[in-house]
């Protein structure tokens, strides 16, 4: 994407901004954010992301990165990781940051809605099969919990564990013994977050952002 050395509102930035929603500001915001974090490359990649100090304590640091190199993210129906990304795969994934506009009709903050929880289902199925098994569930709740220092490993498994059960008879209603829960597919996901304003919480400011904020 060495071409968008250009001024806003070239066809570089007007194309980007068609696919993103951004604005020729937020556009520019954003170019400028990824040359400091690429140190002026062309591509970004997850060394990259080391050198951001707010990012380095969050405990789904490692979920957060790898959502930048996943191409269900970046709105083209393929699947698998990438090695290092373009401006232009770095804005789009940050598009699902976006706030939504108050202009907005309910059926394009439906689709926003779908999109952004869309991207949060692929950070935890983590193995691209459509569905968040307990070992992936289970593996987030322990990171988020034990790395907080409040609990130990196996208080945080016990607690996913119990978690995921309150999450399959959500989904499906009454189970038998002897049946087994094989995950939280994305329509169950729906349905759990049924209610959850998702649209303006998982938002950035991005015209004021500083390169330390992102991605907290």
């Amino acid at each position: 994407m060495g071409a968008l050395q250009s001024l806003p509102g070239q066809p570089e930035y007007i194309g980007l901004a068609e696919k993103t929603g951004f604005s020729f500001d937020q556009i520019g915001v954003l170019h400028k954010r990824f040359k400091q974090l690429s140190h002026n490359e062309e591509t970004l990649r997850r060394d990259h992301f080391n050198e951001i100090p707010d990012l380095a304590c969050n405990p789904i640091r490692a979920q957060i990165i790898e959502a930048f190199f996943d191409r269900r993210n970046y709105r083209q129906n393929a699947v698998g990781m990438v090695e290092e990304i373009s401006f232009e795969e770095f804005l789009v994934v940050m598009s699902h940051f976006r706030p939504p506009s108050p202009h907005m009709t309910e059926e394009q903050r439906e689709s926003v809605r779908r999109e952004k929880l869309r991207f949060l289902f692929n950070m935890h199925d983590t193995d691209n099969d459509g569905t968040i098994t307990l070992e992936e569930y289970r593996h987030v709740v322990e990171e988020l919990l034990s790395r907080s220092g409040a609990l130990g490993k196996e208080t945080a498994k016990s607690i996913a564990d119990a978690a995921m059960l309150e999450v399959a008879s959500i989904s499906m209603g009454h189970m038998e013994p002897d049946e087994f829960y094989e995950g939280i597919t994305f329509e169950h996901f729906l349905k759990l977050l049924d209610g959850f304003e998702i649209e303006s919480r998982m938002s950035i400011r991005f015209l004021n952002m500083d390169t330390t904020t992102l991605c907290k």
